[in-house]
């Protein structure tokens, strides 16, 4: 029965067999990104040029990650709103680590893996207060936020720490290919969360608990583990995002990831990761990240104002949401 429930993904079906609705899921937002672009570069000329293409790809790296940090515990069934508050601490950690210009610190890597074992050790928190102590994962990961962003709060020195170590430097200034290192950063992030997903036990496990907790408990499969798992690998993308972005900015920022959760949450959901669990998956949350960034460059090069964009932007999300999960809603007859 174990082997049975793990065999693959609650979202995968063999070749041939899937019906047109599960093909929209998968290709309705990339379908919706080539649509968008099109008619963006039809109103303005230029949305397709070299350079704003890769405008958009540097700029969408980062909401790439977090939307694929955010996956790993969405996929369970789960949610984590602590990811704003773990960028803000790690890009503290990681400042004052490394070579900077308010202390004498200079340990390089060290001080990065400190800033990303920062946000695992937040995540693997969270994921042992919902799986063993069983309390809700709303409330758990809005609690981590608040404290992280008190941490960042606490280290901020009377200065901003400029951030002087050269490698952290290079990782937002150096370019591969016209590139800089964030986005190679961000495509491994999403192979690797795909990786993870698809082809080990535990990603098959997070889908499994995701479909359906009750059954998979019957198996006396670890479930607590797996999804502490989940919610550990969340903390450490999240993390990682905050390293990066701290890279781009070149200094601490207590307040840098303000803004940034909801929109991940949407990405996800956008590229097909439901919210009641068990489908989609770190490709299709990266591809609605990059719709996000798409729509956004595209309305600004329109000439939309701030608040028109707002309006255009939620209403996308909810359509694009409600038409995308209405199969898992018909069928599930549930919504979380």
């Amino acid at each position: 029965m174990t082997d049975h429930i793990l065999s693959a993904p609650s979202n995968s079906v063999r070749a041939g067999s899937q019906p047109l609705s599960n093909w929209l899921l998968k290709l309705g937002p990339l379908l919706a990104v080539v649509v968008l672009s099109v008619f963006f570069e039809l109103t303005t000329r230029s949305f397709l040029s070299v350079d704003n293409i890769r405008s958009i790809l540097e700029a969408s790296a980062v909401p790439v990650i977090l939307a694929v940090a955010l996956s790993f515990v969405i996929i369970c069934g789960a949610i984590d709103l602590s990811a704003e508050g773990v960028i803000a601490a790690s890009s503290m950690i990681l400042s004052l680590l490394v070579l900077n210009s308010v202390n004498a610190n200079d340990l390089g890597i060290l001080g990065v893996a400190a800033a990303l074992g920062f946000g695992l050790f937040i995540g693997l928190c969270n994921g042992a207060m919902n799986a063993l102590f069983k309390m809700p994962s709303l409330i758990v990961t809005l609690g981590s936020w608040f404290v992280c962003l008190g941490i960042a709060a606490i280290l901020f020195p009377d200065t901003v720490p400029r951030i002087n170590d050269p490698w952290v430097s290079a990782v937002a200034q150096a370019k591969f290919g016209g590139f800089t290192m964030v986005v190679y950063v961000a495509l491994a992030c999403v192979l690797i969360g795909h990786l993870i997903l698809n082809f080990t036990s535990l990603g098959r496990s997070i889908y499994a608990i995701g479909g359906d907790e009750g059954i998979l408990k019957q198996t006396g499969l670890p479930i607590a583990r797996f999804k502490i798992a989940a919610f550990g690998l969340s903390g450490l993308f999240a993390a990682l995002a905050g390293v990066l972005m701290s890279a781009q900015l070149g200094n601490g920022n207590a307040n840098i990831g303000e803004g940034l959760l909801f929109p991940g949450i949407s990405a996800a959901v956008l590229g097909g990761t439901l919210l009641v669990g068990g489908k989609g998956g770190a490709i299709q949350s990266a591809i609605g990240a990059l719709l996000l960034e798409v729509l956004n460059n595209g309305l600004i090069q329109s000439g939309t104002g701030p608040y028109t964009r707002s309006i255009i932007s939620g209403a996308i999300i909810i359509v694009v949401a409600a038409a995308a999960g209405w199969h898992a809603r018909a069928r599930l007859q549930v919504v979380k």
